[in-house]
């Protein structure tokens, strides 16, 4: 998609990519929020988690997986936060699918949870409206 900052991005050779397979590319995110910040993303344009095909979203989650192994095995780390947000009503600013994957230590003082201000409806009213017959 041309207008795409992840599509552009897909091919810029200057990004600092930490891994690469045929269908996902994950590189660091330049916003200097939390250090090792890395963006994973599917090499072909699809938005977000709701009109992503299930082999898209298969091949992204191993590489998801992988990353977050390799920071926990490999570089230091003893956890990871998995951000993501699927259309802009839950915050997503940019238009193609993408995790944000942030590397946790005890104690490093991040708090990467939202604060919710608590339920409105009954529980058992939402699980009614939510649930999925089987």
């Amino acid at each position: 998609m041309d207008d795409c900052v992840f599509c552009k991005i897909i091919h810029d050779n200057k990004i600092l990519k930490v891994y690469e397979d045929n269908w996902t590319i994950a590189f660091m995110d330049i916003a200097k929020d939390v250090d090792g910040h890395i963006l994973v993303v599917p090499k072909k344009h699809v938005k977000n988690i709701l009109d992503c095909d299930i082999d898209t979203l298969n091949k992204l989650m191993c590489t998801v997986k992988k990353i977050s192994n390799h920071l926990i095995d490999n570089c230091g780390y003893d956890g990871v936060n998995l951000l993501n947000a699927s259309d802009e009503t839950a915050g997503q600013s940019v238009p193609h699918f993408h995790f944000h994957i942030i590397p946790r230590k005890q104690n490093d003082g991040i708090d990467a949870w939202p604060e919710f201000k608590g339920s409105k409806q009954d529980i058992e009213t939402l699980w009614n409206k939510v649930k999925i017959p089987c």
